[in-house]
């Protein structure tokens, strides 16, 4: 029999993911409010808001459970219902089944650190997030890490990919990162976030042992005047002015991805030269995708 994976919140990553999935003969269930745009893609589409919890008793039972849902909007009661008090009930709803999952893979955030000095950071590394997005998001991880239910909390650095490219926005706009000091970005492409997703999948259901956490950033951090370079000079763009003040320093780590690439994964865009070159070619077809 095939087996069922439930995505919750299946939008970009999800549908990506999504995909990956029914291609390997997966029974593939995207959950999201609006699932139109689910229409052919192998994906069994489900209209359902989860943050209502009474509606959470027609999600099917399955074998694999995702929550790669997104907050509506920047703000703290959006963050908070969309992940700690989603997940939760969701949570709740699955330990109640006759048939439990499998395992439960919870989509968090590197914003959970708050290190910017450019301090090396991976799974066991501090995590003392002083805004409300990454506060939230570690009570969220917790709930899954702490509940009975098998989880995994799979936390992604910036994404970017097709339609992710506010990066490549600015810098044709002529804004570039400062160089000193150097403030280091992590990044993954969405097909690799994706693609993550679905090699740990994998692993559950071939009852391959997993940690309860993985950082998932490509192989490269990098300072972000390092990007903003590349990409100006593959756009042919000159700079007239500087993207942020030094001063108003922000997040600056270096995220190391070693547990995961230890369980086999191997990245299709190692670092952000392969990844942009294809989100390019992709907005330009005549051009090669070249790193």
């Amino acid at each position: 029999m095939k087996n069922t994976s439930l995505i919750l919140g299946c939008g970009d990553i999800g549908t990506t993911l999504g995909r990956l999935l029914v291609d390997a003969g997966h029974r593939v269930v995207g959950v999201r409010r609006r699932p139109q745009a689910l229409e052919g893609t192998g994906i069994e589409p489900l209209a359902l808001d989860l943050t209502d919890e009474a509606a959470l008793a027609s999600l099917p039972d399955a074998d694999i459970v995702v929550y790669v849902a997104s907050a509506d909007h920047f703000d703290e009661s959006a963050y908070r219902a969309a992940y700690p008090d989603g997940l939760k009930a969701v949570l709740g709803e699955l330990e109640r089944r006759d048939k439990a999952p499998k395992r439960v893979f919870f989509v968090s955030s590197t914003s959970v650190y708050a290190q910017q000095d450019g301090e090396q950071v991976d799974e066991t590394s501090p995590t003392e997030p002083r805004g409300f997005s990454g506060q939230l998001m570690l009570t969220a991880e917790r709930a899954l890490t702490e509940h009975a239910l098998p989880g995994t909390v799979v936390r992604f650095s910036g994404i970017y990919g097709p339609g992710r490219d506010r990066l490549i926005q600015q810098v044709r706009e002529g804004r570039m990162a400062a160089a000193v000091p150097p403030m280091y970005t992590n990044r993954i492409h969405r097909d690799d976030c994706a693609g993550v997703l679905a090699h740990l999948i994998g692993r559950a259901l071939d009852d391959q042992p997993l940690e309860p956490l993985y950082l998932a950033s490509d192989c490269e951090p990098v300072p972000l005047h390092d990007v903003t370079a590349w990409l100006a000079q593959r756009l042919g763009i000159e700079s007239s002015e500087t993207m942020q003040s030094p001063l108003k320093r922000r997040s600056s780590k270096r995220c190391d991805n070693t547990r995961l690439r230890e369980t086999g994964y191997h990245f299709r865009y190692p670092t952000f030269r392969e990844g942009y070159a294809q989100v390019l070619a992709s907005a330009d077809p005549a051009k090669p995708a070249k790193a």
